[in-house]
């Protein structure tokens, strides 16, 4: 029971912080502009790749989770 608990315990928190990153994403202006995000727009066609926003979320994101890990 105590390994559900746990495990519950960190969705919880990585829930709550995905909640407060889209919660304040339109609001932090760099987010989904870095070089490296690739934007394609033609006269009815838009791509959008965030290609360094996601290299540097998933950065990030293992450095979470290797922290947690280590407790």
């Amino acid at each position: 029971m105590e390994q559900i608990g746990k495990f519950l315990l960190i969705v919880g928190v990585v829930l709550m912080g995905l909640g407060l990153l889209l919660m304040l994403g339109g609001r932090i202006p760099w987010l989904g502009k870095l070089p490296g995000d690739f934007l394609i727009q033609k006269k009815n066609f838009t791509f959008y790749f965030p290609l360094a926003t996601s290299i540097l979320l998933s950065i990030v994101l293992t450095l979470i989770f290797w922290i947690l890990g280590r407790k």
